[in-house]
């Protein structure tokens, strides 16, 4: 593996170069199909500096260059959004990017997937610690088999389903089949958020990584350390060996450790997140950090949609606990694992007396979007008038106990180990 990181400074232009430049003198990918499987634009990182780079050195000496974005479930990307993404204008894709294509995951048409094999029942028992017993289906985009090298090119940030994104995460969900989509989110969800995010090796990545071993073919890892929008490490090697060290990097640069709980949060959602299903970041990254019977206001005018994908199964089970469901099981088991699993983390830790039908939660959830404040109550969630919201109220008021998140969503914020935090 090669790999420059920084705690205190972003990388130069010319470091980024130079690995870049020293990761393919050591890996020839002359007359080689090469395929670069890329994030979507819920992710910050710099793509555009990234392709502009492996077009240097890959443009002239593969016989193809080409690229995949690892969408999960999220909605395509339109052309223009895509000359966005990758930082190159219509004319430029047109001219000089003539020859380099760029596919959005099409995880809605069963033709896009090969079945890989099957991870066992027994397996599931071990990596899980005997939580699950059941033999998972292991599917990838096909369009991966027309190429002979894959490389992953993307950031690593703490993530509330695996712990840490990036690594073989860009294969699953990022291009995977809804099989370990759904069981790995629900795992995770099991385990809970709270306990899981911000852990380098959790369960949800043993199964993922185990998934990603069925793909017979070699693999690159760019894995990326964003700080800002910059640069402040950069991994190469295999998923494993990258996503170890952009993981540590990460644990040091994206986690904001305070002294004591904060009684509300107001997450300021940037419009990269254009409904709740990616927005609700603001709430799993925050989770950790407020009080017990505090709030997290996610503030989003931009956003009017629950789930462009999932709308319609959350306007069924709403937002809940996680017991909610395990307590009654045999009512949602036929849901997808992938929305019961957001359904819990966007609530956050709490209980259910299945015997009374309360719910407690531990913490408030409300809305301050463009869902309308009915459906934000038959989901289950608060709600207040965006157009109420004044930035400039919730500002310099952390003695109180109130803390405004300027950009949330990828920073994770927790109380230090001394401090009064509580589950």
């Amino acid at each position: 593996m090669i790999g420059l990181g920084y705690e205190n400074k972003n990388l130069t232009d010319d470091e980024v170069r130079a690995l870049v430049a020293q990761t393919f003198a050591a890996h020839d990918l002359s007359g080689q199909r090469v395929l670069i499987i890329i994030p979507d634009a819920t992710r910050t990182a710099p793509i555009p500096q990234m392709f502009r780079l492996f077009f240097e050195f890959l443009g002239e000496k593969a016989a193809a260059l080409d690229y995949l974005i690892a969408l999960g479930t999220h909605q395509p990307l339109s052309e223009e959004a895509i000359n966005r993404h990758i930082g190159v204008t219509a004319a430029e894709r047109a001219g000089k990017y003539t020859k380099v294509n760029v596919f959005n995951h099409h995880w809605e048409l069963p033709d896009t997937f090969v079945s890989l094999g099957q991870i066992t029942e027994a397996e599931i028992e071990e990596i899980t610690g005997g939580l699950m017993r059941q033999a998972v289906d292991v599917r990838l985009n096909k369009l991966v088999f027309d190429y002979d090298q894959l490389i992953i090119c993307g950031p690593t940030f703490p993530h509330e389903v695996v712990g840490f994104s990036g690594g073989n995460k860009y294969f699953f969900p990022g291009i995977g089949g809804d099989e370990v989509i759904n069981f790995s989110h629900w795992l995770g969800a099991v385990i809970t958020s709270y306990e899981v995010i911000g852990t380098k090796y959790t369960p949800v990545r043993r199964v993922i990584d185990r998934a990603a071993s069925f793909i017979d073919k070699p693999k690159l890892c760019f894995s990326m350390v964003v700080k800002g929008h910059d640069l402040a490490g950069l991994y190469v090697g295999t998923p494993e060996e990258a996503y170890e060290a952009t993981a540590e990097l990460s644990s040091k640069l994206h986690i904001v450790w305070l002294d004591e709980p904060v009684q509300r949060v107001l997450s300021v959602m940037p419009e990269m997140y254009d409904d709740i299903w990616t927005g609700a970041k603001g709430m799993y990254k925050m989770e950790p950090a407020i009080a017990d019977g505090g709030e997290v206001v996610i503030y989003a005018p931009h956003i009017d949609e629950i789930s462009y994908t999932h709308g319609k199964f959350l306007d069924e089970v709403g937002y809940h606990v996680r017991d909610y469901f395990i307590k009654q099981w045999d009512k949602f088991k036929d849901y997808p694992g992938g929305v019961l699993a957001h359904s819990t983390h966007l609530k956050g830790m709490g209980e259910f007396d299945a015997a009374t039908g309360v719910e407690s939660p531990r913490i408030r959830v409300t809305l301050a979007t463009g869902v309308p404040e009915e459906r934000c109550r038959k989901l289950n969630l608060g709600y207040i008038d965006p157009a109420t919201i004044n930035l400039d109220d919730w500002r310099n008021r952390e003695a109180e106990g109130i803390l405004l998140v300027p950009k949330a969503g990828e920073m994770l914020y927790r109380i230090k180990p001394n401090g009064n935090g509580s589950k």
